[in-house]
């Protein structure tokens, strides 16, 4: 299974990102869409979406994705979440779901500031932040993330850059 992970868009969407989305099984989104522009243009392409609703999202947005959610993929259990903090630095929520759910991958966006790492206190957890694909924030590169998920494994994950142009 291709995923194509993304957060922060911000209501932009382009042809850069949309050709990613082209060799994706699945988008999945860490929420800050700002309206459901990318959202139209994903499904329209019929590729399935696992996302979550961000900080800036308005009732549009939240109707159609949750705060959190909680999914299995090959054999995975995956937690999403827009603000999940980072390792080491969880809030209190973050912390409980990563003991009694113990996912394998937890995936969050809000910082903008791309990151894969495992935290010590959470082993069986690969933490995921793609970083910010839209233009607006503090960003000076545009970050995306690929991989493949099979029989249980993460594989072949490699960052997508696209130059920050000005609004």
């Amino acid at each position: 299974m291709k995923i194509l992970c993304l957060s922060d868009n911000h209501a932009y969407c382009d042809e850069g990102l949309l050709h990613h989305v082209a060799w994706a099984d699945e988008v999945w989104h860490a929420g800050d869409w700002l309206n459901l522009d990318m959202h139209k243009a994903i499904t329209a392409m019929g590729k399935p979406i696992l996302g979550v609703h961000g900080n800036v999202d308005g009732q549009d947005v939240k109707l159609e994705y949750p705060v959190e959610q909680f999914a299995m993929r090959e054999g995975l259990k995956v937690y999403m979440i827009h603000i999940g903090g980072k390792p080491g630095k969880f809030p209190d929520r973050v912390k409980f779901i990563l003991e009694k759910y113990t996912p394998e991958i937890m995936v969050c966006g809000h910082s903008h500031i791309l990151m894969v790492k495992k935290d010590p206190k959470f082993p069986k957890t690969l933490y995921i932040n793609p970083g910010s694909c839209g233009l607006h924030g503090f960003h000076k590169v545009r970050t995306a993330l690929r991989f493949e998920i099979n029989a249980g494994a993460i594989e072949k994950m490699e960052v997508v850059e696209w130059e920050k142009r000005s609004m």
